[in-house]
């Protein structure tokens, strides 16, 4: 096959390059600026069977007015310049792969696939605005899966990357009450279920790239101490939190409490379904 990628140099970017690459499948990069045209995609585009569209700046970070328009900018401009160009191609990707966020879920109730109970705040519309965008795409000849990614852990980035330096040292402790439940998913899954959606023609539309158990932050940070053999009791309260983060400090202190129906239903099987599982692994790879 010949996949392109936006968002290629990213930590699940490469990821994917690196599984798709060692599969023999031809690999492009497709980088989309502010300047690129439409046409320069498509004729980069064109002849491609699928087009995985990973762009959108880092949701970690303080919102900002600035920083919500670029949030916004990186996710919304890019895909409507990826979805236009796939309308161009005399020959266009028959899927589209467009990264979502499961942060598009309220934090009150268990949620998959069918679930309409959404936030209302910034990061749930953000969702909501760029998978419209995204399946503007869908036609007779491109479908289109919306990923909603959990948060992603594996070895030499993401999110384990900020979190291993503090627990290795034994600073390592719980965000808030600890209560919050967190829907993750090991790289390597996350790969792997892409890979899956490729392969399974029959499946469209919204899919929870999650973990089945989703564990609480209290949990989570017990198993890290557990398993890299650390203290983890240095709390961070939920003030300091929200201090640092402002409005954006809801990605860590609020639940999304979410399950991967479509993937399971679709008889996908998970490496790491537990986040014992795949802590074990991050920490053995890293030594």
């Amino acid at each position: 096959m010949k996949i392109a990628i936006c968002g290629m140099s990213g930590f699940v970017g490469s990821a994917l390059k690196a599984f798709f690459e060692k599969q023999g499948d031809e690999v492009i990069a497709l980088s989309v600026r502010s300047d690129t045209s439409v046409e320069n995609i498509a004729k980069k585009l064109n002849g491609s069977d699928v087009l995985i569209n990973l762009a959108g700046a880092n949701i970690l970070g303080r919102w900002t007015q600035s920083y919500k328009s670029l949030l916004r900018q990186s996710r919304l401009e890019t895909t409507k310049k990826l979805v236009d160009a796939i309308a161009l191609c005399d020959a266009p990707p028959h899927t589209l792969l467009n990264a979502s966020a499961v942060g598009v879920y309220d934090a009150d109730h268990q949620h998959d696939e069918f679930s309409s109970h959404f936030s209302n705040d910034f990061l749930s519309q953000l969702v909501q605005d760029w998978e419209s965008a995204a399946f503007r795409a869908q036609s007779e000849l491109t479908r289109v899966c919306a990923m909603r990614f959990g948060v992603v852990y594996g070895r030499g980035g993401g999110a384990m990357a900020k979190m291993l330096p503090p627990f290795k040292m034994g600073l390592g402790g719980k965000m808030g009450d600890g209560f919050q439940m967190i829907s993750w998913i090991h790289l390597e899954d996350l790969v792997r279920a892409a890979a899956f959606l490729i392969d399974h023609p029959q499946i469209q539309g919204v899919v929870n790239l999650t973990s089945p158990e989703p564990i609480s932050n209290l949990e989570q940070t017990k198993a890290m101490g557990r398993i890299l053999h650390r203290p983890a009791f240095f709390d961070l309260p939920e003030w300091v939190v929200k201090l640092a983060f402002g409005e954006g400090s809801s990605v860590m202190l609020e639940s999304k409490e979410v399950y991967p129906r479509v993937l399971q239903e679709g008889g996908f099987v998970f490496h790491y379904p537990t986040f014992d599982s795949a802590m074990e692994e991050i920490a053995h790879a890293q030594g």
